[in-house]
């Protein structure tokens, strides 16, 4: 029997699949494939150029949000307390456990 997670995990191996056949198949085979297809000739420069251009753009957006990320965290969270009220808790602490 095949779990719910495992029917999503293999329909997104095949969604990606699909997708990376037919990208590279329209980036390197348009002259052989979708060419006579389409049967239009002014397409062909459009299309390899969105082909590269879009994936580039989500990269870029991709590593500009884990950055804007990774600063609002840092400037969002609270510097840690110096090392010496550590040790000065842990000596308090200590005295106490002594009386």
């Amino acid at each position: 029997m095949v779990s719910k997670d495992q029917s999503i995990g293999g329909l997104i191996f095949i969604v990606c699949a699909v997708i990376a056949i037919g990208y590279v198949v329209t980036l390197f085979g348009y002259d052989a494939i979708v060419k006579p297809l389409l049967g239009v000739d002014w397409l062909y420069a459009s299309v390899r150029y969105w082909l590269i251009a879009i994936p580039v753009l989500v990269a870029f957006i991709v590593v500009l949000a884990i950055g804007a990320w990774i600063g609002w965290t840092m400037a969002t969270t609270p510097p840690p307390k110096p090392i010496e009220e550590f040790e000065t808790e842990e000596k308090e602490e200590a005295e106490e456990k002594k009386e």
